[in-house]
């Protein structure tokens, strides 16, 4: 590796060509997946009809008669975790009456969900539930700190413009949901029930609300004019109301380390360890959370003892000195947990009366902590469409006005879920040199202050969520990379590395914009859904 001291100033006059290269090329790469799209549209059409005419989980009945057992609202939500209920609360506190069918109520134990980026903490006090952070031993987060073969670097959140309570919060994931929950439930129009829920159910093509087993396990029915599926990332719900394509790429093991002292206080910390990166952020005043992924969907086994020696002997030697002890002592205490990652982009089926939200609807690597953020964001592009209506009844029409929602989500959506899902692939390693020297130009262009940091930072914070600006800092990071090789005697094996850097950079985003839908992406307001008025009487029907 080579660098010298003229890496700032060749950037300075590089720049202006390396944005034009950036948007040149972005353009026709765009522009190329765009035909695609286009020429295999009428395909994708005919082969979401098929998927959404075979659909085996709704369940279809002839005439839905209310008994007087079953229950009416506006709104039914399956699923309390955070986003069903911050979802209940805010569409309670819009004066809707809200069915919330929870299959556990008691405290959650999770590892993951722990850390809200400012970005999401800014829709907590746009939902007026930012309360819910408080009296659970939460911990302000102000930036990240990165790790990598000894190298140090501290990247801080860009919060100089915003009020002084406005940072990221780590916390228990238990405790955060608990007092969602309990937000949720102190409004009289809230209705939180625990339950099963068994099946949608549908009457001549629109969902009109769930047959559920409530905690005694009898089965009851509840009805609604929209029925919102916030199940979480093992939803058994989904495939009625979407394609899913969900990706394993590896899992997160999760240890807490306790009376640890991190190298950065109220900063979590990413070490880019081999073969995958290490997580670390403080949960509580006494506690840090630990996660250490491991690629593939198979880890080794906890129960014979395999994991705790992988810790010790692949992952221990590779943690900053300061959590070492700490480390150790959390592996011999044996309290190890895991759980896969999974990625999977909105494809959703404009279903009347039903409607995705949380990870039932859209996932992405939990490494930038942004899933709340994505919830968080989409609760209030929901609740934002549905102010002006004060009927939900028509199913039909207000499905088709609700195609509106997928397009407004999707600047904020997808700048998250594609910064997660490319910065996880950049930072595991690999034993392809070009993927490695793009890791190391990651971490060093990071390293270089002004927008090279804050740039990024903000992306990832949830504060700037523009796909235009990820992209040009993603090959950035691509032709810094390149211009390092270059320097000081460019050499034909060093031209061809710096050739396959840029393919591989390539072939890490790509495919995730189009996954994510370029045109909704890049061009919200080519979309003819962008622009749709809140339904009135004898509109036409969702398709």
């Amino acid at each position: 590796m080579v660098t010298t001291m003229m890496e700032p100033q060749l950037l300075g006059w590089l720049s202006p060509l390396v944005i034009s290269f950036l948007l040149v090329t972005s353009v026709f790469a765009f522009y190329g997946l765009l035909v695609k799209t286009r020429r295999n549209s009428n395909k994708l059409d005919s082969t979401t009809s098929k998927i959404h005419h075979d659909r085996t989980v709704t369940s279809t009945v002839g005439s839905l008669n209310v008994s007087g057992g079953d229950t009416v609202s506006d709104v039914i939500v399956v699923g309390a975790g955070v986003a069903g209920s911050a979802l209940a609360y805010t569409l309670g506190k819009d004066n809707r009456r809200v069915h919330v069918i929870e299959r556990d109520l008691s405290e959650p134990d999770r590892i993951v969900g722990e850390l809200l980026q400012p970005g999401g903490y800014l829709k907590l006090l746009e939902l007026g539930i930012e309360d819910c952070v408080e009296e659970i031993d939460a911990q302000r987060v102000y930036g990240y700190a990165l790790f990598k073969n000894g190298k140090r670097i501290r990247l801080a959140y860009p919060l100089e413009k915003f009020h002084t309570d406005v940072s990221g919060r780590s916390f228990h994931n238990g405790r955060f949901i608990q007092r969602m929950r309990e937000k949720a439930a102190s409004l009289p129009n809230v209705q939180l029930e625990q339950g099963t829920v068994v099946s949608l159910l549908e009457e001549n093509g629109t969902i009109k609300g769930v047959r559920y087993k409530n905690k005694a396990g009898e089965e009851s029915t509840a009805f609604a004019a929209l029925t919102i599926v916030c199940d979480g990332c093992f939803s058994n719900l989904r495939r009625s109301l979407c394609n899913p394509q969900v990706d394993v790429p590896s899992c997160f093991v999760g240890l807490v380390l306790e009376n640890c002292n991190l190298p950065y206080a109220n900063h979590g910390h990413v070490v880019l360890a081999d073969p995958s990166p290490i997580l670390m952020y403080p949960i509580s005043s006494t506690e840090v959370r630990c996660l250490v992924d491991v690629p593939g969907q198979k880890v080794p086994s906890i129960a014979n003892g395999e994991m705790a020696n992988y810790l010790k002997t692949v992952v221990a030697p590779q943690m900053p000195h300061e959590v070492y002890d700490s480390f150790i002592a959390a592996v011999n205490k044996g309290n190890i947990k895991s759980m896969p990652n999974r990625s999977m982009p909105a494809s959703p089926y404009p279903t009347p009366g039903a409607l995705l939200m949380g990870d039932a609807f859209n996932m992405r690597h939990p490494l930038t902590g942004g899933g709340m953020t994505v919830a968080l964001s989409d609760i209030v592009v929901l609740r934002n469409l549905l102010r002006p209506l004060r009927d939900l009844s028509d199913g039909s029409s207000l499905c088709k006005y609700l195609e509106s929602f997928y397009t407004l989500r999707k600047p904020v959506a997808s700048t998250i879920n594609t910064l997660a899902n490319a910065l996880y692939k950049v930072f595991c390693s690999s034993k392809d040199e070009a993927r490695n020297e793009m890791r190391e130009a990651c971490f060093d262009y990071l390293s270089l202050g002004g927008m090279c940091t804050s740039g990024p930072v903000s992306l990832l914070s949830g504060l700037n969520p523009r796909p235009l600006t990820l992209v040009c800092h993603f090959f950035a990071v691509a032709v810094y990379g390149v211009i390092r090789l270059l320097i000081p005697f460019p050499s034909p094996k060093r031209m061809w590395l710096g050739a396959k850097l840029i393919s591989g950079a390539s072939g890490i985003i790509f495919p995730i914009i189009k996954a994510e839908g370029v045109r909704q992406m890049f061009f919200p307001a080519t979309v003819p859904a962008y622009y749709r008025a809140p339904p009135v009487k004898g509109e036409t029907k969702c398709s």
